[in-house]
């Protein structure tokens, strides 16, 4: 998480500006998004100096609000760890540790930037068609068997009525007679 110097609230207008004569009517344009302040967390512990630096300020800080993914807050600490009978040169350390999450960052941004897309496309491709699927088939489907079968709940309560509950009752009063006594020896 980058953590911002300022606490201002960054506002994004997502608003159509194109058309000069809808600007101009004297209201503010309404503001669709408002992105939350930054906030110092505990939780920036996972992040060095190198992580903190960035060329663009987020506009989104919390992108994982139910921690989802916290198994992926990595640092160069938890994949690798150099006991003190074996260890490199200090030079070598500091440029593993700067290469590791340059590397681990830029080549995350690399990726997302050719494989976000069209995964995001993919998945509201996905979850629209489950939802249709859902809202137009399964529901009315169920509906439907549910009114159809109306009939079968009432001669099933009809057959618990006349046949099941006298015989557990009869057996249940030709067992209420015995009774059991446990003695100690």
């Amino acid at each position: 998480m980058i953590k911002g110097k300022d606490s201002e609230e960054v506002e994004i207008d997502l608003e159509d500006s194109s058309d000069p004569d809808e600007s101009d009517n004297g209201e503010e344009p309404e503001m669709l998004w408002k992105a939350p302040p930054a906030h110092d967390e505990e939780e920036d512990i996972h992040t060095t100096s190198l992580v903190e630096i960035s060329d663009t300020k987020p506009l989104i800080n919390v992108r994982d609000p139910r921690d989802i993914n916290d198994c992926l807050k990595v640092t160069f600490e938890d994949v690798i760890a150099e006991p003190v009978s074996v260890r490199s040169g200090d030079r070598v350390w500091i440029w593993s540790n700067a290469l590791f999450e340059v590397s681990r960052v830029w080549i995350y941004r690399i990726v997302t930037v050719i494989l976000a897309i069209p995964i995001s496309i993919i998945s509201g491709l996905l979850f629209a068609i489950l939802s249709c699927f859902h809202i137009w088939m399964v529901v009315p489907c169920s509906h439907c068997l549910r009114i159809g079968a109306r009939w079968l709940q009432s001669l099933w309560s009809i057959v618990l009525d006349v046949i099941v509950r006298p015989f557990l009752t009869s057996a249940g009063r030709c067992c209420g007679g015995f009774s059991i006594h446990l003695a100690k020896e």
